[in-house]
């Protein structure tokens, strides 16, 4: 089971006392994952907002509940989890913008030094290979 866990904390609430231009990106990026994910958001762990989820079962035995698609608005980066690492999305990434690459997740330093429509693209696509591995679904 993974120690992250959906819980019922106030999205909004975690997303406006975000200091000082996370709280606006915070903003901004839930709607745009709300846009490209028709989900509603649900906070995961204390810092988290996460966009639908999916039940995993590898062949190792290993089993649990993840969240589909979100973002963590950090001090140093925003962490976005948009890769479920199946996928190479190498030609979106290249027209995305300033970030680096962690194995199930970007990190980007500021969102308005990055392209949002080309990471609404990314979101989608990263859904629809999500998609042709595990079921997702509206909530966890």
């Amino acid at each position: 089971m993974n120690k992250t866990q959906p819980t019922d904390a106030d999205v909004a609430a975690f997303l406006a006392a975000q200091p000082g231009r996370r709280a606006a990106e915070g903003a901004e990026l839930d709607a745009l994952f709300r846009e490209a994910t028709g989900f509603r958001p649900r906070m995961w762990g204390d810092a988290i907002v996460g966009y639908g989820a999916y039940d995993y079962r590898y062949a190792s035995g290993r089993e649990g509940t993840w969240l589909a698609t979100g973002f963590s608005p950090r001090k140093a980066a925003i962490s976005i989890y948009v890769m479920p690492g199946y996928a190479d999305f190498g030609p979106i990434l290249d027209r995305l913008g300033p970030h680096r690459k962690g194995v199930s997740c970007l990190y980007v330093t500021r969102l308005d030094r990055i392209d949002v429509a080309v990471l609404g693209e990314l979101i989608r696509a990263g859904l629809r290979d999500l998609a042709t591995h595990w079921p997702v679904r509206a909530e966890a």
